[in-house]
């Protein structure tokens, strides 16, 4: 698990997939957090992505780094617990401006069932799961 964390915080922007329907839909996406022994990401309550991970919690989420990739397959699990957020936030201090801890819109999904690949052109790949 830390190896995939570490991975998505050094690459700073990483690419989440939900599911709309039947529609594939993409963003970028910065938030990553250690929290309770769980991988977290933020977003708000208003927005489409919100909606879509409750609606089909299944995600994927990509990302590149110094030349090697990551694909990320998870379950995002909502944690409605205020110390999830306010940990979120500590961790993302610019997000303060926009959420706050127990404001009826930040949320936090904690990455459950997770299989990770990093992949190269020169290296065998790493997969790992948590």
């Amino acid at each position: 698990m830390q190896r995939v964390y570490e991975f998505l915080k050094k690459a700073g922007t990483y690419y989440l997939a939900t599911v709309d329907g039947n529609e594939p839909k993409v963003r970028p996406f910065g938030t990553v957090d250690l929290f309770d022994g769980k991988i977290y990401i933020q977003t708000g309550r208003k927005k489409d992505c919100y909606k879509q991970m409750k609606a089909n919690p299944k995600i994927e989420i990509s990302a590149m780094y110094d030349g090697d990739w990551i694909r990320v397959a998870a379950t995002a699990v909502e944690d409605t617990r205020i110390e999830a957020e306010q940990h979120m936030l500590d961790s993302f201090p610019t997000l303060k401006g926009m959420y706050a801890a127990g404001d009826g819109n930040t949320v936090v999904f904690a990455l459950t069932d997770v299989t990770a690949g990093i992949f190269s052109f020169t290296k065998a790949p790493e997969i790992i799961k948590f």
